[in-house]
């Protein structure tokens, strides 16, 4: 098993979650009620599952797609260690991986 880390936008939450080596973090994340919407269910249409990854974890995810970086592009607030939560597969080097759910969300298919 996997531990992750989801803080919430104002910092006042923070959540522990286990995952299983090939889970989505989308997918843990809203089996754990975090706000992260997902609109285009994993199929990078979106930024909706838009995650702050924490920068001391970063190095620890494969690189982004340019696909994942254009959608990034569209995301509200985001960061240089911003990913797309449907792009990230758990596996163990991730253990202990700490995430940051942005404040603000833009769904760019309702425009």
């Amino acid at each position: 098993m996997t531990t992750i880390k989801f803080i919430s936008a104002d910092g006042q939450s923070v959540r522990q979650v286990e995952g299983r080596p090939g889970d989505n973090l989308l997918s843990l994340a809203q089996n754990d009620g975090q706000p992260l919407e997902g609109t285009c269910e994993g199929q990078m249409a979106c930024s909706t599952c838009h995650v702050i990854v924490d920068a001391e974890d970063f190095a620890k995810l494969p690189p982004a797609s340019e696909m994942e970086e254009d959608m990034l592009d569209l995301a509200a607030g985001a960061t240089r260690t911003s990913r797309l939560s449907c792009q990230i597969w758990i596996d163990e080097k991730l253990d202990k991986l700490t995430v940051r759910i942005p404040g603000e969300a833009h769904n760019m298919q309702g425009r």
